[in-house]
């Protein structure tokens, strides 16, 4: 098949993490991507070192700025308005310190990136996705939408919105072709808990000390499957952890 045939998948947060193996993922199989990001020097180095392989369009984009958002769908090159795959990734969790002890413009970073952001790309490029025969929907939730931990607070609220956001939609678009997932990760390894700690890599070590997480490709290869499944096929939602990490009982303590 042609490259210029091919359908077009649309990355939100692609600078890093699993944006960027989910560029790697679907670049390497042709499919032509809108690579999406605040930090245009990284999106330019993906492009130029996937460009071998498919055809990229980059923008730097800010998913919170709801008029950048419009701005940039509506300015993508006609060869690249067949988005058959948006991929909602853009998202960030900052601090895990308890409630009393958090940050409040840590909390609406996370309620502007997490929520806000999805909604406006997600509202944004509905009439493109509406136009294919098959179109994918497959929004970063977490395993934080489904289980509570101390520190998760707003970002889990934030992802639980995520994962009953596709779950409305996908009620929206039943019959239409357009197919939603919420896919909900574990325990990764990627630069997210980086910022989450702000930039404290003995934290981020700790994390994983002594743990087998999932990576970013790990993810992508899931993206990848859920995207190719057979038009009649809709991926409700799909949890995944590493088997370093499984429930655990629940906390009782003491009154004080």
């Amino acid at each position: 098949m042609s490259l210029h045939t091919l359908p077009t998948v649309f990355i939100t947060g692609a600078t890093s993490g699993f944006g960027q193996a989910a560029a790697r993922r679907f670049g390497h199989q042709g499919y032509q991507l809108v690579l999406t990001g605040r930090r245009l020097e990284r999106l330019n180095a993906l492009a130029d070192e996937l460009t071998p392989h498919c055809k990229v369009h980059v923008a730097q984009l800010d998913v919170r700025d709801a008029e950048q958002v419009r701005s940039v769908i509506e300015a993508l090159p006609t060869s690249y308005q067949n988005v058959e795959v948006l991929i909602n990734n853009a998202g960030l969790a900052l601090g895990a310190s308890p409630a009393d002890k958090a940050s409040l413009d840590d909390w609406h970073t996370m309620i502007d990136t997490n929520v806000t952001g999805l909604v406006n790309v997600t509202h944004s490029l509905i009439p493109m996705l509406l136009k294919q025969p098959k179109a994918t929907i497959i929004n970063l939730a977490s395993i934080a939408s489904n289980w509570c931990y101390p520190g998760a607070h707003v970002y889990g609220a934030s992802k639980a919105f995520v994962a009953q956001f596709s779950r409305n939609l996908r009620s929206d678009f039943a019959g239409t072709g357009v197919r939603v997932t919420s896919l909900e990760p574990g325990l990764s390894e990627s630069e997210f808990s980086l910022v989450r700690f702000n930039g404290d890599q003995d934290k981020y070590n700790q994390i994983y000390d002594g743990t087998n997480p999932l990576q970013p490709e790990d993810i992508a290869d899931i993206m990848f499957w859920v995207a190719e499944q057979p038009s009649h096929i809709n991926i409700n939602s799909l949890e995944v952890m590493p088997t370093s990490q499984a429930w655990d009982n629940f906390k009782v303590v003491k009154q004080q």
